[in-house]
């Protein structure tokens, strides 16, 4: 047997002969109900792929380590408070969800998961950046929106890879300028927080597609902006803008432009628009 699916199956344990599939490759035990691991689970060496998303851990299954052949570790929808050391020892991980735990802190050992390329730490209690993500040079998918986040970590700047970013829903309120050495970014996500300016750095963003700013504090935004020729889709609704710098002209792919609930004279309405004139443009 290579892959075994047992999700929704209203399992509170597993049996301790599941420790015999030497073969499993693939275990899914996501909607179940289920508190703790059999340790005979560290015997699934071949284990690539184990979803537990949607069970009731309360701590993170020390079992789990010694799966050294995991490269996606699914645990969303628990009710884990803290990820242990032992998270480190899984140094082939490429997918690791906690996304919608009580996560307060991040371990540091998580900078030793070298080839990570997607991490999900959305819907938690984090309240510090975590600097060792800086470490995660594989790094192309970062979710980390719906935390209580305040503050960046320059180290947000080692992330090369790094395409997608989400940071909605926090409470951060300066953009650090090492924001523009994410070359590579291409859906970025600062909604919902209290950003009152951006960066000029902001104008390296040259592979950027999406760009959501909508409910922050800006009043204005730099000419920089300008520079973001790949930009398709740009919402800066509930902001305090009452003008945009006429650079924005120059964004010749943008698609879809979202400026509601700011403070934009008619005149100036008229003048966004001959600006972009095959923007679709939302301003109520």
């Amino acid at each position: 047997v290579r892959v075994l699916i047992l999700s929704e199956q209203k399992l509170k344990a597993l049996p301790e002969k599941i420790g015999q599939l030497k073969n499993l490759q693939m275990l899914d035990l996501s909607d179940n109900q289920l508190i703790i691991l059999p340790k005979e689970i560290r015997q699934l060496k071949n284990l690539q792929e184990l979803f537990l998303n949607y069970n009731q851990l309360t701590t993170f299954p020390k079992e789990i380590e010694q799966l050294k052949s995991l490269h996606k570790l699914y645990l969303s929808n628990n009710q884990l408070t803290i990820l242990p050391v032992e998270i480190g020892q899984l140094q082939n991980l490429r997918e690791l969800n906690l996304w919608n735990n009580q996560l307060k802190t991040i371990s540091k050992e998580i900078e030793q998961l070298k080839n990570l390329q997607k991490l999900y730490l959305d819907n938690n209690q984090l309240t510090a950046f975590p600097k060792e993500i800086g470490k995660l040079q594989n790094l192309q998918e970062l979710y980390l929106h719906d935390n209580q986040l305040t503050t960046f970590t320059k180290e947000i700047g080692q992330l090369k890879n790094l395409r997608i970013l989400l940071l909605n829903n926090n409470q951060f309120k300066i953009l650090p300028k090492e924001i523009g050495q994410l070359q590579n970014l291409q859906v970025l996500f600062l909604s919902y927080n209290q950003f009152k300016t951006i960066p000029v750095e902001f104008g390296q963003l040259k592979n950027l597609k999406m760009l959501s700013l909508d409910a922050n504090q800006l009043t204005a935004l730099p000419k920089e902006i300008g520079k973001l020729k790949n930009l398709k889709m740009l919402n800066l609704d509930a902001n305090q803008l009452t003008t945009i710098p006429k650079e924005v002209g120059q964004l010749q792919n943008l698609q879809t432009l979202y400026l509601r609930n700011n403070q934009f004279s008619i005149e100036e309405k008229e003048r966004i628009q001959k600006l972009l004139p095959k923007c679709q443009i939302y301003f109520e």
